[in-house]
């Protein structure tokens, strides 16, 4: 069911906001459509996990746009409220590494972090990149991907660009190759099964991850399994709300409709 259309005074407030990927610095990311996001949702514990800044993009050219740094005041704007933000960093914002335990404008860095729920049960919060074997043996076939999504998202932009002039949704060519290529899903499944593996070893009822860009929330044998998604093409984000539910929310085109939308999956933390 779809929530009612909100305006920009209407806040919906959160326990937990999780964003990851969404790769500042990047002509990809969607950062003004994060704002757009972040104006209507709040939480009081923010968790930014990982790939938030993609040093590996400004390596290759320096792209900051305005939006790019209002999201980084805004995050600075919700410390000095009294939000607490924890920034798990991923492979793309890997230079922050070195920084683990220090303050960032009160922004806390962390390697990972252990969240526990409204019913006490725990969630390893984690990037997840470290159990990506081709980003940690072959570096240099992780950064050609990287250069091919690239591509691909900016393909598809001028493929919706036509669609959207003959009235047609929008359509991802990224997601329909995540589901159509097996290689593709067959990573997916073994990276859900690995996280699950891994938050399991720590003692934790569950995980919550980003960095494959594919956000969902599902039960792994007894390990709840969840992924906050991305910025840069589904805009999505992972939110618990009061009562312990968590769900993910997809940021419609706030062009045609400024209101949060769910999908892929919502469920109560069991």
């Amino acid at each position: 069911m779809e929530r009612d259309a909100m305006s920009e005074g209407n806040e919906h407030r959160f326990r937990t906001l999780f964003i990851s990927d969404v790769h500042l610095g990047a002509r990809g990311s969607q950062a003004e459509k994060l704002l757009d996001f972040l104006r209507v949702h709040d939480a009081d514990t923010i968790y930014l996990v990982g790939d938030i800044v993609d040093g590996w993009a400004l390596k290759g050219g320096w792209h900051w746009p305005q939006s790019h740094n209002d999201f980084v005041q805004k995050m600075l704007r919700k410390v000095r409220k009294g939000a607490k933000i924890i920034y798990i960093p991923g492979n793309h914002d890997e230079f922050l590494r070195n920084y683990y335990g220090t303050h960032f404008g009160g922004i806390e860095v962390v390697e990972t972090a252990t969240h526990e729920g409204v019913d006490g049960k725990k969630y390893l919060v984690i990037h997840g990149d470290i159990f990506d074997l081709v980003v940690q043996n072959a570096r240099w076939l992780a950064h050609l991907g990287d250069k091919a999504y690239d591509f691909a998202i900016q393909m598809n932009r001028l493929v919706n660009a036509f669609r959207r002039l003959f009235g047609f949704p929008y359509w991802s060519l990224s997601k329909w190759a995540k589901m159509k290529v097996k290689n593709a899903v067959n990573f997916i499944g073994a990276f859900e099964e690995t996280l699950a593996g891994e938050a399991r070893r720590h003692g934790a009822d569950g995980v919550i991850c980003g960095h494959i860009h594919y956000a969902t929330i599902r039960d792994e044998h007894g390990i709840r399994y969840m992924n906050c998604g991305d910025w840069v093409e589904s805009c999505t984000a992972l939110v618990e709300h009061e009562d312990g539910r968590f769900e993910i929310l997809t940021w419609a085109d706030v062009a045609k409709k400024d209101e949060p939308v769910r999908a892929l999956a919502a469920a109560k933390a069991a």
